[in-house]
């Protein structure tokens, strides 16, 4: 059986459990393309995987942790018709809504279902688009629950943070809001209104209750929601991606990942309508990858933390 440098843990625990040596390199599966990765994206999920949040439903020991990357089909298997060898694609490999699979993309190859892939635009790097495969979902997912219109006002919870600054670029650019107001700590205040944030707040000097204003979608990225739902109009939505539960006047939302969502912004990423923003310490190399995740730990990382280049 062939093998690969990958990262990987054989129990759940803190990120001193992960290890770099040989896995197993998957097989193209019926549907799936296998895909040698050039850069993948890091989220809070992967660290709460690896802490065993969901082991409920979770693939066998050893892991390799990671979903989000960008890379070339090298083999396709039996029934694909989207991708050809030679492809550049992008997406979320991890099928996270089943069961996840054991390979993530912390590894030099990597298995995906054809449907979660879709066509790197050509203007991205491969670090770029990494780096926004979950955020992009996620944040467009939540305009989409929240039923937000042209012409409404928003406030993003952590408008500095991966999905936050993901989410203020299509408020602005794509769902014509009429007014964007995010929140940040004060070295990050001016990287928001370049965004196109209308509003900042830092949150170390001013707190939600001392905001006048109230807007029609409150879209809290932190897990603030017991004390950020005072920013909604009555009866607006709120939604908490990060707090479980959340405030009883806020609601949850889970990403449903997959192809249709990144195809449906292609336009806007390739006008620059929405850009990549990675974290100022990225993109950190395959041997920093312990490096990474305690960055991302901190819960101080400021946009997206991305690794590459991959063996």
């Amino acid at each position: 059986m062939a093998t690969q440098k990958a990262w990987f843990y054989k129990k759940y625990g803190s990120v001193d459990v992960m290890e770099y040596g040989e896995f197993p390199v998957p097989k193209a599966e019926p549907g799936h393309v296998l895909i040698k990765v050039h850069a993948a994206a890091l989220n809070p999920v992967d660290y709460k995987r690896r802490e065993g949040v969901f082991q409920h439903n979770d693939s066998d020991f050893p892991t390799v942790p990671c979903g989000d990357m960008s890379g070339v089909v090298v083999e396709v298997g039996e029934g694909v018709t989207k991708f050809k060898k030679g492809d550049d694609v992008y997406g979320n490999a991890l099928e996270l809504m089943t069961k996840p699979k054991q390979c993530g993309t912390l590894a030099e190859y990597t298995l995906a279902a054809e449907q979660l892939l879709a066509a790197k635009p050509n203007n991205l790097s491969f670090e770029e688009a990494a780096s926004l495969v979950s955020v992009v979902v996620t944040a467009q997912q939540a305009f989409e629950t929240a039923k937000f219109t042209k012409g409404q006002s928003v406030f993003i919870v952590g408008g500095a943070g991966g999905v936050g600054s993901i989410a203020v670029q299509l408020a602005k650019h794509v769902f014509g809001a009429s007014k964007v107001a995010a929140s940040a700590s004060t070295s990050k205040l001016d990287f928001l209104k370049t965004l196109g944030a209308d509003l900042v707040v830092d949150y170390t000097k001013q707190s939600y209750e001392q905001i006048s204003e109230k807007f029609d979608f409150v879209f809290d990225t932190v897990g603030e929601s017991a004390k950020s739902h005072v920013l909604a109009k009555g009866g607006a939505p709120i939604i908490d991606i990060a707090t479980f539960p959340p405030h009883p006047k806020a609601q949850n939302m889970f990403a449903m990942l997959g192809a249709a969502k990144l195809e449906k912004l292609k336009e806007c990423f390739e006008s620059g309508k929405v850009k990549a923003v990675l974290d100022p310490k990225s993109p950190f190399p395959f041997s920093k990858v312990l490096e990474a995740f305690k960055h991302l730990e901190t819960g101080r990382a400021q946009r997206k933390i991305v690794i590459s280049p991959i063996p």
